[in-house]
């Protein structure tokens, strides 16, 4: 019977329990010290019955009464260990002490138990010790570690059969060897030299080594204890080799490795080519012996990838492979680059369908169907010796972006499940990189063909300056940016110069960048200084800031901008900027000067005003202008324009020949984190040969004498061809200026690629051109003017307006 509060019976204590609990002699104890329970086994040990213990003090149980200071301090109330165990001299019911060896046991309370002690002790059996030579031998052979036991001569004496499973033979055939004889490779003689150090210094040593067992062809690892065995001196006697076989855990920690590796390795660039190839190094040989990566044909184009499984006969180009035994597989049955169509129950488009891995054994009749209908493919396969193929789907966000093939061909371990999922983790993170690549290389071809219709395609022929020019993107994969350069021809034979410079990448900087560059040309006709077209400028770059803002799109839009207007009769240049670096002038003479540039706001600023300078420019100078990307990323910009100056002040066979050395200098490493835009103008000078001008009396009868002007200068121009034409422009626009206008008035003609017809008065007045009337007498002077000339406008001057008309000249007559 048991009290309540005492714990469950434990074996032995049940009736037709198989097990004999009498052996064991147990009590407990509460926190008090009181007995809780007393066993059979503490009946035969003390001879106190259940009756006469239970309820009652431990400490009557001791043959010297309590000691000194209590119990055992593992045993008092309140003692802190939870295990004790010591000899306590006890006392039998006869009288007589017994010293007993005890272990006592902390028990937390629970279930309504108060909790306590458990008191056992083991009880001597005289048959039990009679059958310890039997149950160790056992205990040696059945152990299911490995184990041998060597002499001191370190020949072996004793293998279990675990051991005997390991070496492939039974105990009677290798006794007597020893290990290097054994195993007759170079891990078994390392292991033998370890043996040899444990005997030395009777010290245990932990050993990992790599070995086939028995028959297999696979290596296992293994982790080995030698220990030395002494006899009852102490003195070393022999040694005991005790193995497991780890190889589990040690493939474990290898995909483990593999995982990170592949994590680490793969997805490096923005580009799906090298993702490709990265995801096939990892793999081999360490995952499989021969990888291969096809995807979808069209993916390379541009094109969407369908959502969800890929079905039916696949098309899939062959992007990346790698072979354990040939460095990028030379002689793979596949090239790269080439597509190949798979039918449907093919492991590829079985896959793609499938949408999980599918594994397949070169005996599978799938394969042999496959062989039969590609006997070459199979020829191939049987020469390498292929035996699993395993073909892993590439998706990434619910899409199919191709297959990736792992193929054995060394040793014959298949595939296992752990492989199958390794595999399939390394391919959906490979897959996402692939994904993350093919968008970004889509958006940069969006962004590069937006941005390439966007800048000039030819820069515009002008007797003003001789250009040169470049641009670079930026590299490797931030995205296009907004640089941007442009030559305007203005009238009066002048140009314009523009550079700027966006700030960001991708397609909003290079639309940003179009409707900047539009703006300026569209500014530029009109004919404003540099600094009033810069202020209009930082207009429309607030206006598309806050558009951008209301859109919740990319943030805000700055720019900066540098505009110069040549005039290659006076020589002057006109310039102002916007936040952007000073351009750099290169004389005829090879001296060099940065321009003393007012510094400007950046284009969106707002509320600051824009300044200009004005200086000449001798015949053959070169000016630089430049975004700072061409800098190189240098933190003193000084320094990258004193590098500019020098390239520029060197001879060169020509003005693109200067454009490469500048590059080379200051960009000498192929990629720029930045864009670069480098434009460079040498001036030209259009001298009196080519510029004809009168000054007009406001009287309508100089009409006439100016014709007759007109006429003679043209025909010392050669221009006979034009005079009819030239003559009615003429009359038209001196006509109007004497009548509109208030003088003084003159009158310009400039010979130049065009011939261009220009009358200049002090009215800020500016004609515009109307539709006249049927019975109007007037009204048709500037619709003749617009229909005779290329183009047609004005603009004004400090001291008036000028009106202008512009022909264009065959190229016979544009030459002269």
């Amino acid at each position: 019977m048991t009290r309540q509060g005492s714990p469950p019976p434990g074996p032995g204590d049940r009736p037709g329990d198989p097990f004999d609990g009498a052996g064991t002699a147990r009590a407990t104890v509460d926190p008090r010290g009181v007995l809780t329970s007393w066993s059979e086994g503490a009946e035969r040990l003390l001879g106190y019955a259940e009756s006469e213990t239970v309820g009652r003090g431990a400490a009557m149980l001791l043959a010297d009464g309590v000691p000194e200071g209590g119990l055992p301090a593992g045993v008092r109330p309140g003692g802190g260990a939870p295990r004790w165990n010591g000899t306590v001299t006890l006392r039998h019911r006869d009288g007589h002490p017994l010293d007993v060896r005890l272990l006592a046991h902390r028990q937390e309370p629970a279930g309504g138990s108060p909790g306590g002690w458990l008191l056992v002790s083991a009880l001597d059996d005289t048959e039990a010790v009679a059958e310890d030579a039997d149950l160790g031998r056992w205990a040696f052979d059945q152990c299911p570690c490995a184990v041998a036991v060597y002499d001191t001569g370190l020949r072996l004496r004793r293998v279990n059969e675990a051991m005997g499973e390991v070496i492939g033979l039974c105990e009677d055939e290798v006794r007597g060897l020893r290990l290097s004889e054994i195993g007759g490779k170079p891990q078994s003689a390392e292991l033998e030299e370890q043996m040899r150090t444990v005997l030395a210094t009777g010290t245990a040593i932990d050993a990992r080594t790599y070995m086939r067992t028995g028959g297999e062809a696979e290596e296992h690892s293994w982790s080995a204890r030698l220990a030395p065995l002494r006899d009852e001196e102490g003195r070393v006697r022999g040694v005991c080799l005790a193995a497991h076989d780890v190889t589990e855990e040690v493939l474990a920690r290898q995909r483990l490795q593999l995982l990170n590796s592949a994590s680490v390795r793969i997805g490096t660039t923005l580009d799906v080519n090298r993702t490709a190839w990265e995801l096939a190094d990892v793999c081999v040989p360490r995952l499989a012996d021969f990888v291969s990566v096809d995807l979808l044909e069209h993916l390379d184009t541009g094109a969407e990838p369908p959502p969800g499984p890929v079905t039916g006969p696949v098309p899939l180009r062959r992007v990346a492979h790698r072979s354990r035994t040939e460095k990028g597989a030379p002689d793979a049955w596949v090239k790269v680059g080439d597509v190949q169509v798979y039918p449907d129950f093919t492991p590829l488009a079985a896959s793609l369908a499938a949408g999980r891995p599918v594994l397949n054994v070169m005996t599978d009749p799938v394969m042999r169907r496959w062989a039969d209908e590609v006997p070459e493919r199979a020829a191939y396969a049987r020469k390498h010796g292929f035996h699993w193929v395993m073909a892993v789907p590439v998706l990434a966000r619910g899409t199919t972006l191709g297959v990736v093939v792992f193929s054995r061909f060394v040793g014959a371990a298949p595939f296992a499940p752990d492989d199958v999922l390794l595999a399939e983790e390394i391919t959906a993170r490979a897959a996402v990189c692939i994904d993350n690549a093919r968008r970004f290389t889509q958006e940069q071809n969006t962004s590069l063909a937006l941005q390439r219709s966007l800048l000039p395609h030819h820069l515009p022929r002008a007797n003003a300056v001789e250009i040169a020019s470049r641009y670079i993107p930026a590299s490797p994969y931030p995205g296009v940016g907004g640089d941007w350069f442009d030559v305007i021809p203005l009238s009066g034979a002048r140009v314009a110069l523009v550079v700027g410079d966006v700030v960001g990448h991708g397609i909003q900087a290079s639309a940003t960048m179009g409707r900047l560059r539009t703006a300026v040309r569209t500014l530029a006709d009109v004919d404003l200084p540099p600094d009033e077209l810069l202020t209009h400028l930082d207009d429309l770059v607030i206006r598309l800031s806050a558009d951008a803002g209301a859109e919740q799109t990319s943030g805000e839009v700055g720019a900066t901008c540098l505009y110069a207007v040549y005039d290659p009769i006076s020589r002057r240049c006109t310039l102002a900027g916007a936040g952007h670096p000073a351009p750099v002038v290169v004389t005829p003479d090879g001296r060099t000067y940065p321009v003393e540039l007012p510094v400007g706001p950046p284009l969106g600023v707002g509320g600051l005003p824009f300044e200009s300078v004005d200086f000449e420019l001798p015949e053959g100078t070169v000016l630089a202008l430049y975004t700072d990307g061409l800098m190189g990323g240098r933190e003193d910009s000084d320094e990258g324009r004193r590098l500019l100056a020098e390239v520029l002040a060197r001879p060169a066979a020509s003005l693109e020949a200067a454009c490469g050395a500048a590059l080379s200098t200051l960009l000498p490493d192929p990629g720029t984190p930045d864009d670069v835009a480098l434009l460079l103008a040498r001036t030209k000078v259009l001298d009196t040969a080519h510029v004809a001008t009168w000054d007009v009396p406001a009287d309508p009868a100089e009409v006439a004498r100016t014709r007759a002007y007109v006429t003679e200068q043209l025909r010392d121009w050669r221009l006979e061809d034009v005079t009819f034409a030239t003559e009615l422009i003429t009359s038209e626009l001196v006509t109007n200026a004497i009548r509109h206008a208030t003088p003084p008035i003159q009158l310009r003609l400039i010979h130049d690629l065009s011939l261009i017809c220009e009358v200049s008065d002090s009215s800020t007045t500016v004609p515009h051109l109307r539709r006249a009337r049927a019975f109007d007498e007037g009204g048709r002077g500037l619709l003749l003017v617009a229909q005779l000339t290329q183009r047609w406008g004005s603009r004004h001057n400090p001291t008036g307006k000028t009106i202008w008309a512009e022909q264009i000249l065959s190229e016979e007559n544009g030459e002269g």
